[in-house]
């Protein structure tokens, strides 16, 4: 069963929605705005209608991806495991050359499975320095390392800590581009339309 399930639960990750969301437009996502296929990207390249679906749907990939995981077998290792695969399908998609997004939607879709209670700190700082400083990438990444730490804290199993701890460095490789931004003072901050 694992040896089916696994691989699958990778593919399910991999699934481009904000792409496929794109296409039906006629537009190639990755040649508008950052180039991303994530909801921020497709928000300001195609609307709000459009970004929540991407959003929407890169949660439901994480979220299902851990319940496949309990599928697998009764040992919290494999829906810890689960979570760690579905992100990495999200970020290296095998389906457009293994890029991707960048993981946050799918690593919060994960985590709301894997761990609920863990989500809600690692939300509230997201929302917090999102509304502060209006960068998606710096409330991203901060909910990111605060992931694993509330996961650990709360007595989750040790597999789900290390998945956050996985999630979260994963989610901060995908974003060193930004993290560069960030740092030199150029990142774009949400609402700031961009030219393609």
């Amino acid at each position: 069963m694992s040896s089916l399930l696994l691989p699958l639960i990778y593919l399910l990750g991999a699934v481009p929605t904000g792409y496929l969301l794109a296409r039906l437009r006629g537009i190639d996502i990755r040649r508008h705005g950052s180039g991303n296929i994530g909801s921020t990207n497709v928000l300001r390249t195609l609307g709000r209608g459009p970004a929540a679906l991407t959003l929407l749907a890169d949660v439901a990939k994480g979220w299902l991806g851990v319940w496949a995981g309990h599928w697998v077998g009764a040992d919290p290792l494999w829906p810890a495991l689960a979570a760690v695969l579905v992100v990495l399908g999200n970020c290296w998609s095998p389906f457009l050359g293994f890029r991707g997004g960048k993981g946050v939607a799918t690593g919060f879709g994960a985590a709301l499975a894997l761990a609920p209670w863990a989500t809600l700190p690692a939300g509230l700082v997201w929302a917090i320095l999102l509304a502060s400083w209006r960068y998606v990438s710096l409330a991203s990444l901060s909910a990111a390392v605060c992931l694993p730490l509330g996961v650990f804290l709360l007595g989750y199993p040790l597999p789900a800590a290390g998945a956050g701890l996985a999630i979260a460095l994963i989610v901060v490789v995908r974003h060193r581009e930004n993290i560069q931004r960030l740092l030199a003072g150029t990142e774009r901050r949400l609402g700031e339309k961009v030219t393609a």
